[in-house]
């Protein structure tokens, strides 16, 4: 198999990315986070849910919200502005159809518990934000949070979010979050939500 050059990442950000781009960028991002591939452990049925999952979660940020990635499409972050939220409604369907039936306890252990911690007064939130695996460790995570903090910041909001691995704790500090909770459900590993109060622009 012949080896093929990967391009670097063309810095810059748009705004209002397309819902088809997004998505699967997201998809390939979070193909090896611990909690996804908890909820949908097989190849085949993660590729079919992830998307759902996605616009159950955080597709408000399509509609009002905020969609940005890097000019070149390889990092996308959704933000949902304030008085958006999840639709449960929504997240319950996709864990009944593609979640193992052994799991769907945990999985309403699990949104229960980041539906109790989950903030109550004004705040942005960023419910994904990822690259393609080919682009990781570039600075697009980097690239997006600062870009979506000076907005929380312009608007003189906190943000909050939910980080998935451990490995992605000590970036968010690095742009001034702070561990607020760690959830643990059943054997699911475990999700730390973490808030930033807004800095002077």
């Amino acid at each position: 198999m012949s080896s093929v050059a990967v391009r670097g990442p063309v810095l810059g950000i748009v705004e209002a990315t397309p819902v088809g781009q997004a998505l699967s960028t997201l998809t390939v991002a979070f193909a090896a986070d611990p909690p996804s591939r908890r909820l949908f452990p097989e190849p085949e049925t993660y590729l079919a849910a992830f998307p759902h999952f996605v616009r159950a979660l955080g597709g408000a940020a399509f509609s009002g919200g905020a969609v940005d990635s890097t000019v070149d499409g390889r990092a996308t972050a959704l933000w949902m502005c304030p008085g958006q939220s999840p639709d449960e409604e929504a997240i319950e369907e996709v864990v009944l159809e593609f979640t193992p039936a052994k799991l769907h306890h945990e999985a309403h252990a699990l949104f229960d518990a980041m539906g109790r911690i989950h903030p109550k007064k004004p705040h942005w939130y960023l419910p994904f934000i990822g690259a393609d695996p080919l682009a990781q460790g570039q600075g697009l995570g980097s690239l997006l949070l600062a870009h979506g903090l000076a907005r929380c910041d312009a608007d003189r909001l906190p943000a909050y979010l939910e980080a998935t691995s451990e490995r992605s704790v000590p970036l968010y500090r690095r742009h001034g979050f702070e561990v607020v909770a760690v959830i643990r459900a059943g054997g699911c590993p475990p999700i730390t939500p973490m808030w930033r109060e807004a800095r002077r622009p």
